[in-house]
């Protein structure tokens, strides 16, 4: 029973950002920022996507979400709750650190398009090297500086008149 109202925490986190990742995907097409494959059109929001999640991944924030993520083990060791309730706020918990990890790489999606499923098998292979891996917070450090720099590379060359 318990492990059913962790699982409705979990999902709840990840049901939340589902429907703001949606509407935020609406609020783009409506601006015609998103093409047919559900791409950013917009050099500006392209470079300011990879920019901003090239720095998220850099941030302390992330290290501690991804520290959390990986090891759901010791999160229910060291966040142990009695009951449904207490179960399912360790879900929302986990889920919240789970997305912590993951949501800037899930806006990448915006950038590669949505609708691409080389994109998004490529941002869930990423996904799970950085969970699984032993160096992954590394790999995630020097994707972070990849995907800052590729940003820059972007808002510059729009600065440009390009």
């Amino acid at each position: 029973m318990a492990t059913g109202f962790f699982a409705a925490g979990y999902l709840a986190v990840w049901g939340g950002f589902s429907a703001l990742a949606a509407g935020l995907q609406w609020g783009l097409e409506e601006l015609d920022l998103l093409g047919p494959m559900m791409t950013a059109t917009n050099y500006w929001l392209g470079g300011a996507i990879l920019l901003a999640a090239g720095l998220w991944q850099l941030t302390p924030l992330k290290g501690v979400c991804l520290r959390h993520c990986r090891s759901p083990l010791g999160f229910l060791s060291q966040q142990w709750r009695q009951g449904g309730l207490g179960a399912f706020r360790m879900g929302l918990e986990h889920g919240a650190y789970c997305l912590g990890c993951c949501w800037f790489l899930m806006g990448l999606l915006f950038f590669g398009g949505i609708m691409n499923l080389f994109w998004i098998a490529g941002v869930a292979c990423f996904i799970l090297l950085e969970k699984t891996i032993p160096m992954g917070h590394w790999f995630g450090r020097v994707a972070g500086v990849c995907f800052a720099a590729w940003g820059v590379l972007m808002l510059a060359g729009t600065a440009g008149g390009e």
